[in-house]
């Protein structure tokens, strides 16, 4: 099977304009991607283009907002566990699983510089056939 390579861009030079807005970025680990294929997270396919992913500040810090590239459209709230990385290169990384007639699904994603990242949770089914299919990280700038 051969793998398609998705493209993401992380607008990282963003997080260090004011010093200010640098800390709550990090705190909400909001981060901008764009992908050039379309990719499934957990009850939707999001079409190619740009997003922003951010925790929402809830107890346990594991439910990821994904809005629309402008932030002016939620498109969904996905709940995570935690999931660990051995690690870590200072980059973006995002697990994604490929499988055959189906966009590539987004597995977890780790913040720049982090190595505890956000594993997404899908269906028992859906589990199974990411759990059988290729994975592949792809970190920021690959």
């Amino acid at each position: 099977m051969k793998v398609r390579t998705i493209v993401m861009v992380a607008t990282l030079a963003m997080l260090a304009l004011v010093a200010g807005s640098a800390r709550a970025d990090q705190e909400n680990q909001a981060i901008k991607v764009r992908f050039s294929q379309a990719v499934q997270i957990p009850g939707q396919v999001l079409p190619a283009g740009t997003y922003w992913f951010t925790i929402l500040n809830t107890s346990d810090r594991e439910t990821v907002q994904i809005f629309n590239e402008d932030r002016s459209k939620t498109l969904a709230i996905v709940r995570t566990i935690n999931r660990e990385r051995p690690e870590t290169d200072g980059h973006l990384a995002f697990t994604l699983a490929e499988r055959t007639g189906e966009p590539t699904a987004i597995v977890a994603w780790f913040y720049p510089g982090y190595t505890s990242g956000h594993e997404f949770l899908y269906s028992k089914q859906e589990s199974k056939e990411l759990a059988m299919a290729k994975h592949e990280t792809q970190i920021s700038g690959d």
